[in-house]
């Protein structure tokens, strides 16, 4: 846990970071109330994401795709801000364009995944 007031974080780098790295998604907040990080999906690539314990949402900052939940799927594109409630299966999927989301998840009682 952090143990700073605060911290400032500069979007520019994150996805600069994560269009380097070879792993989908970097957290860079991982506090026992939230957490945070960036989610990089490359065109064509599959999502395999299922569901989560806790609320999350979403902010596509670029690239396009779709997104399933449940049994509805919806175009995503820059600007869109996604939420998908806790245990509500959900996956990207058909991804045209490179995406890059902010992703923030709220912790449930017993704590982030």
């Amino acid at each position: 846990m952090n143990t700073a007031a605060w911290q400032m974080f500069d979007l520019q780098k994150l996805i600069a970071k994560a269009h380097e790295g070879d792993a989908a998604y970097q957290e860079f907040i991982h506090e026992s109330t939230m957490s945070c990080g960036i989610y990089h999906l490359k065109t064509g690539s599959t999502d395999m994401q299922g569901y989560h314990d806790e609320d999350e949402v979403y902010i596509v900052i670029e690239g396009k795709g779709r997104l399933r939940v449940g049994d509805q799927d919806q175009q995503v594109k820059p600007g869109a801000i996604l939420y998908v409630r806790a245990s509500e299966d959900h996956a990207f999927f058909e991804i045209e364009e490179d995406m890059t989301m902010l992703v923030m998840f709220a912790a449930q009682s017993a704590g982030l995944r």
